[in-house]
């Protein structure tokens, strides 16, 4: 049913169980709760709310003050959400070696990302987390021992999931650990209202830190003290990181795990790929992995039993991982062969149907001089004839913002150049007197140096910065950058 929500907090949770069809054994009946349907796409929109909003009710929160967290990017981006909204100041810390996507989600949200070497693994980042906090006086969300983490799923996944199997029985219910807060959370209470429901935990068969006899060490407050021994690098972001949190210490105490399942990760990476191609459920490598140790529960699962796993996010937090290996940009073979198939709008001929060269349109007197004034106007001699939309005409702005060249853009689809067809009249006076139908184009004090490419030419072999002293614009000479380096990677810059 529509709803209208008061904010996008309102929104977390909810989520879907879905049934799989083609990578379901014939047996058994295999779900998959698919996370990613809260609005930042991931399980840990709960974990946020939750801690964030204990803290404001128990009074460690205080109003305005700067929230910070080691994450290794979906806690990160979870809370972002939420301090946005609340009007925290958030600083995430995080590993060097987790996707950037994740680190370019935290700022684009407003968060800062305090980056800590990869060879100082997932401890590392909580340290510096936890020293920031001491110096600065933050509040400090301790994900992996915060029992506010474990509540908010205790008081709404498990909640959910009961809901949805109340007519059809729960027989399995699997996940991975990342702070234990779903594994806590929801384990305890199928525990105790779902007694038949077998806990499946999954972690990566090469760094299996439950299944072992090696006890965690920790400090004083729940944090771990160092690195688990059994630890080893493993694929799979945002699970099991170098330690055992203490929630997932609090389960195996409780005696909430009846199984603990050891993936593959080049295993896990397939079937993430299999569930987005074979069920059309787009998310990352640990629903691959919980998926795989789905499909080993099956294999000795008695007929008809009811498996659930959870999907935590989305695949669009891998996009820079190997998780999309083999995943091109470009055309490959048989997208080419497809273009050829037909004989219009290919990259390999021209236009079919351009038969002649098209006669340029007519200018007019006073939009000619228009122009010349725009082109000559002493106190503002940097002039971008522009599209708002254009990534190049974005290109171009970037270079000038990083270098301190201030400028006049003329926006010629902007609403103001849409009257009378302003725009299209003064693309006709270009057209006539560059000789260029393409745009940008900048001038400097009334000359012409071209589209992008050959602006970024002159500011790369310094005859640009040369024409702008000449004319008295100011300009960050120290700063050097390549040009062609603010054009969008889809270009494939030089």
């Amino acid at each position: 049913m529509s709803k209208i929500y008061n904010n996008i907090l309102e929104t977390v949770g909810n989520t879907p169980v879905v049934k799989l069809n083609k990578l379901a054994p014939d047996h058994v009946d295999l779900y998959v709760k698919v996370e990613s349907f809260n609005p930042m796409a991931s399980v840990k929109d709960r974990l946020a709310i939750g801690v964030i909003e204990a803290a404001e009710k128990d009074g460690s929160l205080k109003p305005g003050q700067t929230v910070v967290e080691g994450s290794s990017g979906n806690t990160g981006i979870a809370l972002a959400m939420v301090c946005a909204q609340k009007g925290y100041p958030l600083v995430v810390t995080m590993a060097e070696n987790f996707s950037v996507e994740r680190r370019r989600l935290m700022r684009y949200l407003g968060a800062k990302v305090v980056l800590t070497p990869a060879s100082e693994k997932g401890t590392g980042m909580m340290a510096k987390a936890k020293e920031l906090a001491s110096k600065h006086g933050w509040f400090l969300c301790r994900q992996f021992e915060n029992e506010a983490n474990a509540d908010i799923h205790s008081n709404t996944t498990a909640r959910e999931i009961l809901e949805d199997f109340r007519e059809r029985g729960l027989d399995y219910w699997i996940t991975g650990f990342g702070s234990a807060g779903t594994l806590k959370g929801v384990s305890r209470v199928l525990k105790a209202e779902s007694p038949h429901t077998v806990i499946v935990a999954s972690e990566p068969n090469n760094s299996q830190l439950l299944n072992t006899n090696i006890a965690q060490a920790y400090a004083e407050d729940g944090s771990p003290e160092k690195s688990h021994p059994n630890f080893r690098p493993h694929l799979m972001q945002g699970w099991s990181p170098d330690f055992i949190p203490k929630l997932a210490n609090d389960v195996l105490e409780q005696n909430l795990i009846d199984q603990i399942v050891g993936v593959d990760g080049a295993e896990s990476l397939r079937l993430a790929k299999d569930l987005a191609q074979k069920e059309g459920i787009f998310c990352g490598i640990t629903a691959g992995a919980t998926l795989a140790a789905a499909l080993e529960v099956a294999k000795t699962a008695p007929e008809g039993s009811s498996i659930l796993c959870m999907v935590p996010d989305t695949g669009e937090r891998y996009l820079s991982t190997n998780l999309f290996d083999g995943i091109d940009s470009e055309m490959n073979a048989a997208e080419v062969e497809i273009s050829q198939s037909t004989p219009r709008f290919r990259f390999d001929v021209a236009n079919a149907s351009a038969s002649s060269t098209p006669k340029p349109p007519a200018t007019k007197p006073e939009i000619v001089d228009l122009v010349e004034k725009t082109i000559k106007n002493a106190d503002e001699p940097v002039v971008m004839y522009a599209l708002e939309w254009c990534e190049f005409c974005w290109s171009v702005r970037k270079l000038f913002a990083d270098v301190g060249i201030a400028f006049t853009s003329v926006d010629l689809d902007s609403v103001a150049y849409q009257k009378d067809n302003l725009g299209g009249d003064i693309r006709a006076v270009l057209l006539a007197k560059t000789g260029a139908a393409t745009i940008p184009q900048i001038f400097v004090g009334g000359q012409h140096i071209g589209g992008c490419t050959e602006t970024f030419d002159a500011f790369n072999d310094g005859s640009l910065q040369e024409l702008l002293a000449k004319n008295n614009v100011a300009f960050e000479a120290t700063k050097k950058p390549d040009a062609y380096s603010f054009l969008p990677t889809w270009l494939h810059p030089r």
